[in-house]
C-alpha cells in the first residue's frame, strides 16, 4: 500500500523546493551578444580620419566655423554628415545661418579635383574658404 506523496518520482514532505538559478542560458546569451558586438564594432565609424597636409606656417587661432571634409576617396562631409556638392552652399547656410566662412579639410592623398570643385562651389556662393593644415614637425627632419 502506498501513501500519497511518497510515490517513486515525487518529493516527500520534508524536502525543500529547489531555489537555485540556472545561469547557463544567461551566459550563453551574453557570449552570443559579445561575439556580435565584436564582429560589428569595426564597421561602426566614430568620426572621419583625415590626414591633412603639413606646412611651415599655420594660423594658431581658430574660429568656430563649419568644416567641410574631403576624404581620400573624394567623399564630402559637412561636420561629419555626408553632403552632396551641388547642395553644399545651401546646406551650410541651412545648418549654420550667418556663417560667411568655412574650413575645408582634405586628406593629403585625396585627388585634387574634388577639392577644387568644393572651393569653386563655395567661391560662387560668396563664402570665404579656409584650408585646414598641420604644422611641420621640425624635429622629424622638417626644414
Amino acid at each position: 500500500m502506498m501513501v500519497s506523496g511518497s510515490a517513486g518520482g515525487r518529493r516527500g514532505r520534508g524536502m525543500m523546493p529547489l531555489a537555485e538559478i540556472n545561469i547557463i542560458p544567461l551566459v550563453d546569451v551574453v557570449l552570443v551578444l559579445l561575439i556580435i558586438f565584436m564582429l560589428t564594432a569595426h564597421v561602426m565609424e566614430f568620426g572621419l580620419e583625415v590626414e591633412v597636409p603639413k606646412v611651415k606656417q599655420v594660423r594658431s587661432e581658430a574660429e568656430e566655423l563649419p568644416v567641410i571634409t574631403v576624404s581620400r576617396e573624394g567623399e564630402l562631409h559637412l561636420n561629419e554628415a555626408a553632403v552632396n556638392i551641388n547642395l553644399l552652399p545651401a546646406e551650410v547656410r541651412k545648418r549654420f545661418p550667418g556663417s560667411k566662412a568655412v574650413y575645408v579639410r582634405a586628406d593629403k592623398s585625396a585627388v585634387w579635383d574634388p577639392i577644387a570643385q568644393v572651393i569653386s562651389v563655395l567661391g560662387e556662393a560668396k563664402m570665404d574658404v579656409r584650408v585646414v593644415t598641420q604644422p611641420e614637425d621640425h624635429a622629424k627632419g622638417g626644414r
